[in-house]
């Protein structure tokens, strides 16, 4: 059983019980990510998780790793489009620990221009190293195309020039304006008593003050009225192909088709963070590209967001083959699903495989405590419970409509990942 409830100053609340392991997993998520930065401070987001874990004057920066791992305990946070997330999973009599340090956090991390400046060094790192990445450089080309105005046209580690630029001012201000108990969801799971450990939140966190209310910043995306291309070039020896089609958000009738079709055409997603378990060498890709020689791999990504995002292929080029060639065999399969319904035998296998899926990633008090806060801030944490009904409601006929709506060339982006001393190929 779930209980939901929202405290005085605005905090949401989710308990979920459970009582096979004395182990308990406390997520705070803030209704905060990437799609809420404007240009000059992009990669806020993302810099402000890392500057969380530089302390409070109550829990000094040296104390925490050795606070939690004494108590037998693992955190961790991260970072995404529409959300920031921290949590602490740890057995269960020590996790008023975790409850402590996070409602410290929340009205008390200091920032020190030292650490600001140390962690701009860390980013700056981390992102250089992404950018040896083929797919990195091109899957920021991809988005940055795909999207002229909403916020979801930028990686979430932040443009360069932001990272170079931003002042310790700029993200202490990000910090009070999105880290108050009016944007945040508190979701606790595991072993304990629902009334005592709401008592024991209550106490920790409604003395926190309420912040300003917060204008979200996210432009809606014009349609796209034609068939994009980006090329890059690397010194990467391997090519890569991406091919991104706007898809619809979480909450939108068509999502859950476009689930069932990502299985069949690329193997199924997993939304949650710590993964899923199943192989994609069955979906129509893997045979029409893999199976065939033309590329050495390829994986398909559906992102459950809030806003319209994007379903996005992309195959690793076998040497000796042609980015072209890979590209024609694509278009060859996506016609196929475009012209002709898909078979009762693949499609139940398809649901099969994205109910798989669903089962490997939610089954821990971590897994769980990811599911709900990720479904809260999406929508409702029934958006959770409900997922199984919803595939199962799907029918064949909603997978060809989806694939018609979406899967068109002029609701795509392509793109090219070529290595600079091979001969560039003109797109078809």
């Amino acid at each position: 059983m779930v209980l939901k409830t929202k405290l005085k100053n605005g905090m949401t609340v989710i308990l979920r019980e459970m009582h096979t392991t004395p182990v308990i997993s406390w997520w705070v998520w803030y209704r905060v990510g990437s799609r809420n930065e404007r240009t000059g401070l992009t990669g806020a987001s993302h810099w402000v998780e890392h500057l969380m874990f530089k302390g409070t004057k109550k829990f000094p920066s040296g104390i925490l790793d050795k606070a939690v791992s004494r108590d037998g305990g693992f955190w961790n946070a991260m970072t995404s489009m529409d959300w920031t997330t921290y949590f602490e999973t740890m057995p269960a009599d020590k996790i008023d620990l975790a409850l402590r340090l996070e409602a410290d956090r929340m009205a008390n991390s200091l920032f020190p221009k030292k650490e600001v400046e140390s962690e701009r060094t860390v980013i700056i790192s981390e992102r250089q190293g992404n950018e040896n990445e083929p797919t990195f450089l091109l899957g920021e080309q991809m988005r940055a195309t795909a999207f002229n105005v909403h916020g979801y046209h930028h990686e979430t580690l932040g443009d360069l020039a932001d990272l170079q630029t931003m002042s310790r001012d700029d993200l202490y201000t990000h910090y009070q304006t999105y880290y108050a108990p009016n944007n945040a969801i508190a979701i606790v799971v595991g072993d304990f008593d629902s009334k005592k450990m709401l008592k024991r939140i209550k106490e920790l966190y409604e003395k926190i003050p309420r912040g300003l209310p917060i204008k979200s910043f996210a432009r809606p995306e014009p349609p796209q009225k034609g068939e994009r291309r980006v090329t890059v070039e690397g010194d990467d020896e391997t090519a890569y192909l991406e091919v991104a089609y706007h898809a619809p958000s979480a909450t939108d009738a068509d999502f859950f088709p476009m689930v069932v079709l990502d299985s069949i055409l690329a193997g199924a997603s997993s939304f949650n963070a710590f993964g899923g378990g199943t192989s994609n060498k069955s979906s129509r890709l893997y045979k029409a590209l893999v199976s065939t020689e033309l590329a050495a791999g390829v994986g398909g990504g559906l992102s459950a967001t809030i806003d319209p995002y994007t379903y996005s292929i992309v195959a690793t080029v076998r040497q000796g083959k042609a980015i072209s060639d890979v590209e024609k065999a694509f278009d060859v399969e996506m016609d196929r699903v475009l012209a002709h319904a898909v078979s009762e035998a693949e499609f139940n296998k398809a649901i099969k495989q994205a109910k798989a899926m669903f089962a490997f990633s939610a089954e821990s008090v971590s897994n769980l405590g990811f599911w709900y806060g990720f479904s809260e801030i999406l929508d409702s944490y029934q958006w959770f419970e409900k997922y199984l009904d919803k595939l199962s409601a799907v029918t064949i006929d909603d997978v060809s409509r989806v694939a018609k709506k979406y899967l068109v060339k002029s609701n795509r982006t392509v793109g090219w990942y070529q290595p600079k001393n091979s001969k560039l190929e003109v797109g078809s």
